[in-house]
């Protein structure tokens, strides 16, 4: 093995506690019930972003009745009993006489406990899917929202359209003792973090991880580990984090995808964390940062 940390590390957007009921998705009568449920409760999502309540940092659950009726919502899930949908709404209300606060995503990712974290981007992916998916791919007709808002029908054609959700590889070439990182142009100065890159049609994970380390960067793999994977509802990707095994060290870096790239030490990994290194690590809600830290601490 040329990797020994844990075989399932915990990623951020990750951890969710509710039962998904997909059984109950697709009954009619069962969702009206669960929406008139004494303790079902909405995560209002404005422009994408959710409402926290602003003295707890926690998410404004909001009653049926503070949510517009003809607002898009979705059903998330049952925690214990309790019905969770999301819906796309204004805020203001929440705001103005609840304490709500608008926050963005990502900063609520970073500040909530995981299975709150994972219950915004499983509302977030969901409703922005939702508002881009208003018509059929197949005839062009419009969609209806279906299976509790995980599915859209086409009335015109038949076509039933669900999700998207785009797989990304996101990787570290190690090679003794050493972890490729580069930076693009539009990070952060200072800021490494792992490559990544999308999987294309007809490409295994493995395949995607060596074609984008070599595009990128010129360096040859062998071996492709995978080690964890998160999802980045950003629209909406699942990260998939791996490391490789490199065959050379001579970078050649394609400078449209990155500055610059190097080759750091598990030394300059746990320096760059705690902040007095030459470079500036991920932040931890992102898997680069739980790939680093695993191959680091390794």
């Amino acid at each position: 093995m040329f990797f020994d940390g844990p075989d399932t590390p915990v990623t951020g957007f990750t951890g969710s506690r509710l039962d998904r009921a997909d059984h109950l998705r697709r009954d009619a009568g069962a969702l009206v019930a669960l929406r008139a449920h004494p303790n079902a409760r909405w995560l209002v999502m404005d422009d994408l972003k959710p409402v926290l309540n602003s003295s707890s940092d926690a998410i404004l659950w909001a009653y049926r009745s503070d949510v517009p009726h003809d607002a898009p919502s979705v059903f998330l899930g049952l925690d214990g009993e309790a019905p969770r949908f999301a819906a796309a709404a204004p805020s203001d209300e929440l705001v103005r006489d609840f304490g709500g606060t608008l926050v963005d995503a990502r900063a609520a990712g970073a500040m909530l406990p995981a299975p709150q974290a994972a219950a915004i981007a499983h509302a977030r992916s969901l409703l922005d899917w939702h508002a881009r998916h208003g018509f059929c791919a197949v005839c062009g007709a419009p969609t209806q929202m279906t299976k509790a808002g995980h599915a859209r029908n086409c009335g015109a054609c038949g076509a039933e359209h669900f999700p998207r959700v785009d797989p990304v590889v996101i990787m570290l070439a190690v090679k003794g003792g050493h972890a490729l990182v580069g930076r693009q142009p539009r990070f952060p100065r200072r800021f490494f973090s792992a490559l990544a890159g999308f999987v294309e049609a007809g490409e295994s994970l493995e395949e995607a991880v060596r074609r984008e380390l070599f595009e990128e960067a010129g360096i040859r793999t062998g071996r492709v580990r995978y080690l964890a994977s998160q999802p980045w509802p950003f629209p909406s990707s699942l990260m998939i984090a791996c490391l490789a095994e490199a065959e050379n060290f001579d970078i050649t870096l394609d400078d449209e995808e990155l500055e610059e790239a190097r080759w750091v030490t598990k030394e300059d990994v746990h320096a760059a964390m705690a902040g007095t290194g030459e470079w500036l690590a991920p932040p931890p809600l992102a898997i680069a940062h739980t790939l680093l830290k695993a191959w680091a601490d390794s």
